[in-house]
């Protein structure tokens, strides 16, 4: 493997903090563009900035921010992780939800376009931009995007716009990849299902859950980060462009009230209840069709369901217990990366 230099835009959140700490294992340089870190986040506890080459603040609706951070930091591989993740705050704030995920997309593939450096480039979207119909097969690349609800819309919005861009504009080798629910230690986002339930259990409180009906596709922040990087590495090669499902197996598709009752089984006193006001809907089916990526790629997901919510749980309470999350988190790195090569 030859050491290069990434940058990853979004690396304050809980994805990108994962995806530098698993660069800095694997020998390459980081770099990142994003907003300032959240209170209790998984960057500023495992003290992530430290591991970075340059840790540049900035909002990625700024085009001209975007384009002199990618320009002065000259990178080979641009991760585009920044985004407005979470759908109820879609709701709230539409309009930013839109500016973030499409506007910031579009400044990126502005900014790589303008950066000879640049030999790759990934765009992170979701499994949530397919035309979702709930049905039991997972949906497969070549299938149509739809979404019903502001996050997903502007999520698809962003696909497309990074198809079309590509095909008209030139630039290096582009990559979509869409993952499915990314779970792991240190996500401390609201209104996700595994964050929500341990804040509520730490505080000794029962968890409050919407639709625990609704099946999900579960997947460890590892295998989601792994697939984005294979994806990365067959663009290096003069390969991989176009769209990639980096989502688990059927095996991992599992409904939110028997995540809920897993991890009440693994946390003491623990309790979870359904949420009694109203919620706006949600898809009750989703799920992805990985093997494009896995005949393609050689790439499949190490941590099958429950082992990846296992995973998750075991670095919470050892955290809470008193270990180091950098610690905890180069752990986890390692031992995936050698169950990854067994």
């Amino acid at each position: 493997m030859i050491p290069r230099h990434y940058l990853v835009t979004g690396h304050t959140g809980f994805k990108g903090a994962w995806l530098v700490m698993l660069l800095r294992s694997m020998g390459h340089r980081v770099s990142g563009f994003a907003l300032d870190p959240q209170p209790g986040s998984l960057f500023r506890a495992a003290r992530v900035g430290e591991l970075m080459e340059a840790d540049i603040r900035g909002d990625i609706r700024d085009r001209d921010a975007v384009r002199a951070a990618v320009g002065q930091l000259q990178p080979d591989v641009v991760m585009h992780l920044a985004a407005q993740p979470i759908v109820r705050d879609s709701y709230r704030d539409p309009v930013g939800t839109v500016e973030t995920n499409v506007v910031g997309t579009m400044n990126v593939l502005v900014a790589v376009g303008a950066t000879p450096s640049v030999r790759a480039h990934v765009v992170v979207t979701t499994d949530k931009v397919y035309r979702n119909v709930d049905r039991e097969e997972g949906y497969r690349e070549d299938e149509a995007l739809g979404a019903a609800d502001p996050y997903s819309t502007s999520k698809a919005m962003a696909d497309l716009l990074t198809q079309g861009w590509v095909r008209s504009f030139e630039g290096p080798p582009t990559a979509i990849v869409r993952g499915g629910n990314v779970i792991g230690g240190g996500d401390h986002a609201a209104d996700r299902l595994v964050p929500d339930l341990v804040r509520a259990f730490a505080a000794g409180r029962p968890a409050r859950i919407r639709f625990p009906e609704a099946v999900r596709p579960w997947q460890h922040v590892l295998d989601c980060l792994s697939g984005y990087l294979s994806v990365a590495e067959a663009l290096l090669e003069g390969r991989g462009a176009g769209e990639w499902n980096i989502g688990p197996g059927r095996e991992s598709f599992v409904t939110v009230g028997a995540v809920a009752d897993h991890v009440v089984a693994r946390w003491p006193g623990a309790a979870w209840e359904v949420e009694s006001t109203p919620q706006r809907s949600e898809a009750t089916l989703l799920s992805l069709d990985p093997a494009k990526a896995e005949q393609r790629l050689g790439w499949s997901n190490v941590l099958r369901y429950p082992r990846c919510l296992d995973w998750t749980i075991d670095w919470e309470r050892a955290v809470q217990d008193g270990s180091d999350p950098r610690v905890e988190t180069e752990r986890q790195i390692m031992r995936h990366g050698r169950e990854a090569g067994a």
